[in-house]
């Protein structure tokens, strides 16, 4: 059904990134892989099928190399019909210590970048009267940060906003725009950046006893994007083991 539909993952080398990249592999995506380092794209690129991934380079917070990144596609493969902006930094820095260094730096790639891709795409989506446009927020985004720092919480935050919007903006035209908030993923996003015994904490509060793990996020990416969830734009999905209901 999907065969012929093309996705693009950004931050595709991270843990969740290569997961949700195999996991539209599987149900028949031809995959644009972006991300920053090139030797790490063809990497992995080439440990899945060359005819079903194109790896392409890129700064997500520069418009000019997104539109770039978008043009490309469309002159190799086509159109898009699935963008998921999954690529993000983090920081456990608090307001005090966030320098506004940091502070433009975790913006430009976590809210900058899904709203130039986004933009860059939706055009041809609209066009074609089908899309899925996912966003991978964060728990953070509705806590304010247990763990998390000022920034990365609040940047996410806003990419719940820009979910909202583009969701009200696109829904007309067959597009849908929804986003996931997970929490405690096990990649190296919360291993290296909280102790063992920071980690053993947060595990006891969460009322399912465990992290969540990379497939299970993109599980639901899966879905999102599959035609029968076309009635669903707009909508956050939490995928954090009951820490937080809404």
């Amino acid at each position: 059904m999907n065969e012929e539909k093309i996705a693009l993952v950004t931050g595709a080398v991270g843990f969740l990134g290569r997961a949700i990249t195999v996991g539209l592999i599987e149900d028949g995506f031809r995959v644009v892989l972006v991300d920053l380092d090139r030797k790490k794209l063809d990497e992995f690129a080439g440990s899945l099928p060359v005819s079903r991934t194109l790896p392409i380079a890129c700064d997500i917070s520069e418009p000019r190399a997104v539109e770039a990144v978008v043009k490309k596609v469309r002159n190799t493969w086509g159109t898009l019909d699935v963008l998921v902006n999954n690529a993000g930094i983090f920081s456990n820095n608090k307001a005090v210590g966030t320098s506004p260094e940091e502070w433009k730096k975790i913006h430009s790639v976590n809210l900058d970048g899904a709203f130039y891709f986004s933009r860059a795409v939706m055009e041809d989506m609209k066009k074609k009267h089908w899309g899925r446009i996912i966003n991978i927020s964060s728990l953070a985004a509705k806590s304010g940060g247990i763990t998390a720092g000022t920034a990365y919480s609040t940047s996410k935050g806003a990419l719940i906003s820009l979910t909202f919007s583009l969701a009200a903006e696109l829904a007309p035209f067959g597009v849908t725009v929804n986003g996931i908030a997970p929490a405690y993923i096990r990649t190296p996003m919360v291993t290296d950046h909280l102790s063992l015994e920071q980690q053993e904490a947060i595990i006891e509060k969460i009322p399912v006893k465990r992290l969540c793990e990379a497939e299970e996020v993109a599980h639901t990416v899966r879905f999102l994007v599959h035609p029968l969830a076309g009635f669903i734009t707009g909508e956050i999905i939490d995928q954090n083991g009951g820490l937080h209901f809404d």
